[in-house]
């Protein structure tokens, strides 16, 4: 189990955000005696799929919905269990490309966005 700090520095962010994914509900923790958080290594995993989730534009709640495929229970979280979420992950990924890709394909196109009357 690993403290916060710990998994800040693991995964590469700050304890503030390990703190906002909890809140959310991407992250769980578990309390100890003392009411410190100790979070589970496969979180480490978890934050990482976050922050490339973030960085396709997911939504916190669109990213809430990919966490929901892993277990709740992180020691049974398998390879395959990550592999499938990479898996949507990357879908999703794809569609919001094709999308742009449409956008740009418009914008570059002879049809005029705003066609100004004449006269």
């Amino acid at each position: 189990m690993l403290s916060i700090g710990e998994l800040a520095r693991n995964s590469g962010v700050a304890p503030s955000a390990v703190r906002f994914y909890e809140q959310q509900g991407l992250v769980a923790s578990a309390r100890t005696a003392g009411n410190q958080r100790r979070f589970h290594q496969a979180e480490e995993c978890v934050i990482r799929i976050i922050r490339v989730a973030q960085r396709v534009g997911l939504t916190v709640a669109e990213i809430r919905e990919l966490m929901a495929e892993l277990p709740a229970d992180r020691e049974a979280v398998s390879v395959a269990d990550f592999l499938r979420v990479r898996r949507n992950l990357e879908a999703e990924a794809q569609r919001r490309i094709t999308r742009l890709v449409g956008v740009l394909d418009d914008l570059e196109s002879e049809r005029k966005l705003c066609a100004v009357p004449v006269g």
